[in-house]
C-alpha cells in the first residue's frame, strides 16, 4: 500500500490527466530529503566539519535514532505492550549514558549539565512509560492512564461503524441508508487510521456530527481480493479514505478525506456539506 502522501499525489495526478506535472510532482517527492546530501556530496567535504572526538557522540546519536525508526516502523504490527516496552528502553539505557544516575563534578561546564538534564528527562519517561506497560496500560501517549480512578478517566468509545466486506454488500448498504453515508478505509497497519480514531472520531463534538449518518468501514488489512475491488472501485491506492454519499446513493463529488485529518478541519467539512 502507498502512503497517504504518495496516495493522494497520485489520485491528484490520475484525476488531472497531465503526464508532465504528475512527473515533475513524483520527481520532486522522489527527490525528498535528498538533496541536502546531493548538495553535501558535491561540495567535495566543505560543508561538513573536521572530524574529532564528537563524531563518536554523532554515531552513537544516530544509532538511537535508528533504534527508534526502527521500533517507529514495526509500531503497526506488533503487540502495544512491546511497543511500550521498547520505547521505554531507549529512553531509559541512553539516560544512564548521559549520566542521568551519575553526579557531575561541582564546576561541570554548561553543556554537561544540560545534557544530564536531557538524560534526567528522558529517565523519567522511559520509568513512566515501563511503569504504565507493567501495570496493564495500551496507550504509549498516556502510560500511567491506568493509574487513575476510574471516576476520571475519560472513555474513548469508537464510532459505530458497520463493517463491509465486499463490493455488492456495500452497494447494497449505500442503497437501503436512506440517509447520507460515510465510508471509512482502514487497515490494522495504518497509523494514520489509528490517529483518526484516536483524535478525530474520538472528537465529541465529531460523534454529535454525525449522529444522523450511516457509517461504513471497510477493513482491508488482510489486502484480499475483495478489499482490492473495494479500493480499485473508489480509486484509492490504500487507507486511510474517506468516502461521503449524499442520501440518495450518490457519491458527494470533490469531497474526500486521504490522510489524516484534525477534528477542527473534518467539522469543518462535515459543516460544508451541510
Amino acid at each position: 500500500m502507498s502512503p497517504p502522501p504518495l496516495a493522494g499525489a497520485l489520485l491528484y495526478i490520475g484525476r488531472s490527466g497531465d503526464a508532465v506535472l504528475g512527473g515533475a510532482a513524483l520527481f520532486a517527492m522522489g527527490l525528498g530529503m535528498g538533496a541536502p546530501l546531493l548538495a553535501v556530496g558535491l561540495s567535495a567535504g566543505i560543508l561538513l566539519p573536521r572530524s574529532g572526538p564528537w563524531m563518536e557522540a554523532v554515531k552513537k546519536a544516530f544509532g538511537v535514532l535508528l533504534l527508534a525508526t526502527a521500533v517507529w516502523l514495526l509500531s503497526p504490527v506488533i503487540p502495544v505492550v512491546a511497543q511500550m516496552i521498547a520505547w521505554a528502553l531507549l529512553l531509559i539505557i541512553p539516560a544512564i549514558y548521559l549520566h542521568a544516575l551519575d553526579p557531575l563534578p561541582a564546576h561541570s561546564k554548561g553543556w554537561l549539565r544540560f545534557w544530564k538534564g536531557i538524560g534526567i528527562f528522558m529517565l523519567i519517561g522511559g520509568t513512566a512509560m515501563l511503569l504504565g506497560a507493567l501495570a496493564g496500560s495500551r496507550d504509549p501517549l498516556q502510560p500511567l492512564s491506568v493509574l487513575r480512578s476510574s471516576a476520571a478517566e475519560v472513555e474513548i468509545r469508537p464510532l459505530p461503524f458497520t463493517r463491509v466486506r465486499t463490493l455488492a454488500e456495500l452497494e447494497s448498504r449505500i442503497e437501503s441508508a436512506g440517509q447520507p453515508v460515510l465510508l471509512d478505509f482502514y487497515a490494522d497497519w495504518c497509523v494514520s487510521c489509528k490517529e483518526m480514531e484516536r483524535f478525530t472520531f474520538s472528537d465529541a463534538r465529531v460523534r454529535a456530527r454525525l449522529a444522523g449518518w450511516t457509517l461504513l468501514q471497510a477493513d482491508v488489512t488482510a489486502n484480499s481480493d475483495e478489499d482490492k475491488a473495494l479500493l480499485q472501485r473508489f480509486n484509492l491506492y490504500g487507507p486511510p479514505g474517506i468516502i461521503f454519499f449524499d442520501g440518495q446513493g450518490r457519491e458527494i463529488d470533490g469531497v474526500r478525506v486521504v490522510g489524516f485529518m484534525s477534528a477542527d478541519e473534518f467539522l469543518s467539512l462535515l459543516a460544508r456539506l451541510g
